[in-house]
């Protein structure tokens, strides 16, 4: 079913143990959402045999997020791309800016009125994009893009696989009420019924 929406988005901290594995901090809203484009890039191989192709690999090998929003506030830019905040709450680029991994988490409604939720377990931003313009006869709205490349999470779930992103849609056989409402309240881990 068609997508009509697209809100409540929002980032979590990443913490890694010594072994690289994620712990996720509490889930803090981003921004507004305007827009959310993500595309994928797969590691693909074919084997061939007896001239023909014999088996197929696809796996999941990065992501682009590309994330239109209102505004990029001083805390989520230095959270999400590195920069710093001086003591006057002025936002300081620097060459050497490179924020840290988050999870970044969103749901788009649906056309029936339930909505699709997402968390994306790894994504690291670059430095938003801005564009402007002078106010002509019409008046143009400019926002900020910010993009970042999606990757696996170290950390392997129940399944022994290094997930990527988690995806459920509201009022679909088997989602409990619980794990709509508690999508917000931490990054969504995974469970497998043994």
């Amino acid at each position: 079913m068609a997508t009509i929406g697209l809100d409540k988005l929002y980032y979590a901290p990443i913490t890694e143990s010594a072994s690289g594995d994620e712990t996720y901090g509490t889930p803090v809203q981003l921004a507004k959402a305007i827009s959310a484009d993500l595309s994928i890039e797969l590691a693909e191989a074919t084997l061939y045999a007896d001239d023909g192709a014999s088996e197929v690999i696809k796996e999941f090998k990065s992501g682009t997020l590309s994330l239109g929003v209102d505004d990029i506030g001083a805390s989520a830019a230095a959270a999400l791309t590195g920069v710093r905040v001086d003591s006057n709450n002025v936002i300081i680029s620097a060459s050497e800016d490179g924020g840290d991994p988050v999870a970044i988490g969103f749901r788009a409604k649906k056309s029936n009125g339930n909505y699709r939720y997402y968390w994306l377990y790894r994504v690291k931003f670059g430095i938003p994009a801005t564009n402007l313009a002078t106010k002509g006869d019409s008046i143009t709205f400019s926002t900020p893009t910010i993009e970042g490349t999606v990757y696996r999470r170290n950390k392997v779930d129940g399944a022994n696989k290094h997930p990527w992103k988690a995806e459920v849609t509201e009022g679909d056989t088997g989602v409990s009420a619980e794990t709509i409402s508690g999508w917000y309240g931490a990054v969504y881990e995974p469970t497998f019924a043994e």
